[in-house]
């Protein structure tokens, strides 16, 4: 599965942007989206800003990737109890 990630754009030069991600900065490329401007925030992928994202698309996305990975913690502790209980028996 691929996923997106939304980041703010820090800095430009020429097609590539220096964005904030998750609290990490990458470069990525703007080939996608010459548009893009200081600030705008992006959706990224493979180091590429696919489309511009209005600040409350990239809020939402955000708000759904935690309560994915609230999920994805909620399925380990299941299965590892599962697997425990299997070999109990």
């Amino acid at each position: 599965m691929c996923l997106a990630i939304p980041a703010q754009i820090e800095k430009m030069e020429d097609k590539t942007a220096t964005v904030v991600l998750a609290g990490s900065r990458t470069n990525v490329s703007l080939a996608l989206v010459p548009e893009a401007k200081l600030g705008d925030w992006v959706l990224v992928h493979a180091g590429y800003a696919l489309t511009i994202l209005d600040p409350q698309e990239a809020r939402e996305t955000y708000e759904l990737l935690a309560q994915i990975e609230v999920d994805e913690e909620e399925v380990k502790r299941a299965s590892t109890a599962w697997t425990q209980e299997e070999k109990k028996t």
